[in-house]
């Protein structure tokens, strides 16, 4: 089976797949003609999403998955060898952002956004690194931010999150020899439900501005595709995707 670039068809993981960026994705590779398995902890949505792709022709498969239970990572990663027998793409993309200025002392949500947006990357990393070395290769598509390039009032821990994944990400990059590729996309202000889990009022308030100017979810979606339809020794490393008004 090959996708509408005439690549074979990939085996593609995607992790927050019920709504926004990972929803996107999942219809817009799905279309591409790759295989996808949609995880999130939201499973109605992922099957009706599942049934949405399949009805248009699409492969597609769901599974509940909480991304910072590494066990249920690898039960993910496992269910994908079974159904198509590989990996080839792990999409981390989920995440949250409960913006709060640091003396508001918020401690859960700091938490919280350590386990999503790093513990969460990293457990896929350790769930799908060992089944890409064994069949000789592989991808990963890190989504990050544009926080991960600077940190504006009441998104230190946010952006702290997204500097690590980058950093984890060049790391692997950089200890993969070849055989792994890393691609990290940041998007800017993308329409989707992230800014819903903010519970400081003044946070709130103040995102509601900043996202004045947002770009869809789909222009997100096509630089996943993008990164990962380059031939394989093209390593499509990093791509920022923001709003063409936007000043950050």
């Amino acid at each position: 089976m090959t996708d509408t670039a005439g690549n074979t068809a990939k085996v593609v993981l995607i992790t927050g797949a019920s709504s926004g960026i990972g929803e996107a994705t999942a219809r817009r590779l799905a279309a591409d003609g790759h295989h996808v398995l949609l995880g999130a902890r939201r499973v109605d949505r992922l099957e009706a999403l599942v049934q949405e792709i399949t009805a248009e022709g699409g492969s597609a498969a769901c599974r509940s998955l909480d991304v910072t239970d590494a066990a249920d990572m690898r039960g993910f990663v496992a269910a994908a060898g079974e159904r198509w027998g590989r990996v080839d793409v792990m999409v981390n993309n989920a995440g949250v952002m409960p913006l709060s200025p640091l003396e508001a002392l918020k401690v859960d949500e700091w938490d919280r956004m350590i386990d999503v947006n790093i513990r969460g990357v990293l457990y896929g990393i350790a769930a799908a690194l060992p089944v890409m070395r064994r069949q000789g290769g592989g991808q990963f598509v890190n989504v990050a931010s544009v926080g991960a390039f600077e940190v504006s009032p009441t998104a230190a821990v946010y952006c702290a999150t997204k500097f690590a994944v980058r950093a984890l990400s060049e790391g692997l990059r950089q200890e993969s020899g070849g055989d792994i590729r890393v691609s990290v996309v940041s998007p800017g202000v993308t329409e989707s439900e992230l800014a819903d889990s903010i519970s400081d009022a003044d946070a709130r308030e103040a995102m509601k501005t900043y996202r004045a100017a947002a770009i869809p979810a789909s222009a997100v979606a096509d630089a996943i595709a993008f990164a990962i339809s380059r031939p394989t020794e093209v390593d499509v490393n990093e791509i920022v995707v923001r709003p063409a008004a936007s000043a950050q």
